[in-house]
């Protein structure tokens, strides 16, 4: 009798496998679906703005240096080729925003440049990187 009760005890043991197979089949999933945001891959100093507020969609950044050069996807570009850039990046992730990271004392001109080379790639919607106060 008290070896029916150690086999009952045996046979009662839950199996983890099925539910460890959908744990990591859950994480692979999300892992595949996680959209990634493209950094430019520099760090700019950004004017500071009072009424700055967040661009919580913004998945493609774009850094304009003090001495003029462009940066994108952690790689400097010429100007001419931001557009193309941006349509490589939307062809692995559409988006409808960009921000423009300009430091405090790029050229003007850079920045609208660049700004024409979004407009040129079909993205309307362009926001302009700034410091909060």
């Amino acid at each position: 009798m008290a070896r029916n009760r150690v086999r009952d005890v045996e046979e009662a043991a839950i199996d983890m496998t099925p539910m460890l197979d959908i744990v990591f089949i859950m994480l692979i999933f999300f892992i595949v679906t996680t959209s990634f945001v493209k950094e430019a891959g520099i760090q700019v100093n950004k004017p500071e703005a009072n009424q700055a507020t967040k661009e919580p969609s913004a998945n493609i950044f774009i850094a304009v240096r003090a001495n003029g050069e462009v940066w994108m996807d952690k790689r400097m570009v010429d100007v001419e080729r931001v557009a193309a850039n941006i349509e490589r990046m939307l062809a692995e992730q559409p988006t409808d925003i960009v921000v423009i990271q300009a430091d405090k004392k790029a050229e003007h001109g850079v920045v609208v440049e660049v700004m024409d080379q979004v407009k040129e790639a079909g993205i309307d919607k362009i926001s302009i990187a700034a410091e909060t106060n």
